[in-house]
């Protein structure tokens, strides 16, 4: 036989042992998993080609928990696209100041702070400098206007007794640093001192904790049936520090926004108001600050910031009506089924029910994601949105895992977790070519993610 026809019989029986070792891999993984009632969904395809390099369960509906970010920030691209910015417009209508939102969720965004409440204030501290140039030293009401998201703001879907957690908490038309405080609570003698980030008169706390010498610190914040009432209670021994989702965030940045008022020497002689102006023409914008949809993306993947999705599932609802008003859930995510519709994703492969992915009652294939992820890849929003995932080793929910070469900074992606519920989908990027995939899983236990890391990896080794 011909050195030449040898050589070529011979890679090609390379290909075929190389194909057959990722399977082998990811299945005795799998089989491995402790856990046999742990239920996967897996899909990986070359990025270019679509050729399928792994499957199982590929067309089984699962919860997809925050991998449902995915699907959210794809649509939103193709909605809104790349250059949409997310806009809160201050202005004055006679003597009122009037606020209107955008339904920007990262305005005043914490996540921006190198010290406490730095991105609040300096929100603040800008408006109340224009007025002063404006010659403007007394106002009447404060008027906030919410009506770019409609009334309803807790998705009915929702835990009850986790809506007062960061990840569930309210949205607005005109949400405010992350629509939650910071709680810092310190043991000073025999006394407990609560303090709030922001600093606001809005939230009404009741100290209940009970003082503890030994042991470690377990603090809760809990509501009860009066709006923005909070119980603190569990036992501190010298310090904790948590974040609480707020009722009504609107309120709280019209309430924040008066005390820096008459602190700066501008009084405000009526009432802070909630009411729908945004049409009308005698109002005189002063300032419009605007949030790029890059930096939401990057919140909603990368940090899977719930806020971030749920206020661009609403945006694209609201941008697609008449008048921009009242963006909905329902209408939202109509559209987005419609976007799967185009990618030829099947009724049967989707259930759409929030942004976030926080309800359980979303279903994703992983050939549906997969479909999401080629999308994006192939688009012109690529680089906007891949830049929006999480970095192995570097940055986001993945950044304390892939450490090691050469999985560090070549897996990117979206996790996911709600109770029982793990998900990884993203991007290999080796040497020989990109690999997307998607991995869900369903009644895991503590070693499902470690699980799900070494099946990136090994679908990140098999390129090679």
């Amino acid at each position: 036989m011909p050195i030449k026809t040898k050589k070529i019989l011979y890679l090609c029986f390379l290909c075929l042992i190389s194909g057959f070792s990722v399977a082998d891999t990811l299945n005795s993984l799998i089989k491995k998993h402790k856990q046999t009632r742990t239920v996967f969904s897996i899909l990986a395809v070359d990025a270019r080609s679509g050729q399928v390099v792994y499957q199982r369960n590929s067309s089984k509906p699962m919860i997809p928990a925050s991998n449902m970010k995915l699907v959210t920030t794809s649509a939103a691209l193709h909605y809104l696209s790349m250059d949409y910015s997310f806009e809160t417009k201050i202005g004055l209508l006679g003597n009122d100041l009037v606020i209107v939102g955008g339904g920007d969720p990262l305005l005043g965004d914490p996540k921006n702070d190198s010290h406490p409440c730095q991105a609040a204030d300096a929100l603040m501290g800008k408006i109340i400098e224009i007025l002063q140039k404006a010659g403007v030293s007394a106002i009447e009401n404060i008027i906030v206007d919410t009506s770019f998201f409609d009334s309803n703001r807790v998705h009915p879907s929702w835990p009850r007794d986790q809506l007062n957690q960061w990840y569930a908490c309210e949205v607005s038309g005109l949400n405010f640093y992350d629509n939650c405080i910071h709680l810092d609570i310190t043991r000073k003698g025999n006394r407990a001192v609560l303090t709030m980030a922001p600093a606001n008169s809005y939230v009404h706390l009741v100290n209940q904790l009970k003082l503890i010498s030994k042991g470690s610190s377990a603090v809760g914040a809990y509501r009860n049936s009066t709006p923005n009432k909070l119980f603190v209670k569990g036992n501190l021994n010298q310090k904790a520090g948590f974040d609480v989702a707020i009722e009504n965030p609107a309120g709280l940045f019209a309430s924040v926004f008066n005390d820096k008022l008459k602190a700066s020497g501008i009084s405000v002689r009526g009432k802070l108001l909630q009411k729908y102006v945004k049409q009308d023409n005698g109002i005189r914008y002063l300032v419009i600050f605007k949030t790029p949809i890059v930096d939401v993306l990057r919140r909603a993947n990368t940090d899977s910031l719930g806020l971030a999705a749920e206020s661009l599932v609403k945006t694209i609802s609201a941008e697609n009506t008449q008048g921009r008003i009242n963006g909905q859930w329902e209408h939202g995510l109509k559209l987005i089924s419609r976007y799967l519709d185009s990618l030829k994703v099947s009724e049967g492969q989707c259930i759409l029910d929030d942004g976030s992915g926080l309800s359980r009652n979303n279903r994703l294939t992983t050939t549906a994601l997969v479909a999401v992820l080629r999308d994006m890849y192939k688009s012109e929003n690529a680089g906007a949105f891949a830049s929006s995932l999480a970095v192995g080793g570097e940055s986001g929910t993945i950044k304390k895992y892939f450490h090691q070469a050469p999985y560090k900074g070549n897996i990117i992606g979206k996790t996911g977790y709600i109770s029982g519920v793990r998900s990884f989908s993203g991007v290999c990027k080796t040497p020989k070519g990109d690999i997307i995939f998607s991995i869900l899983t369903e009644k895991g236990n503590g070693n499902t993610r470690r699980c799900i890391n070494e099946i990136a990896q090994a679908l990140y080794d098999g390129k090679l």
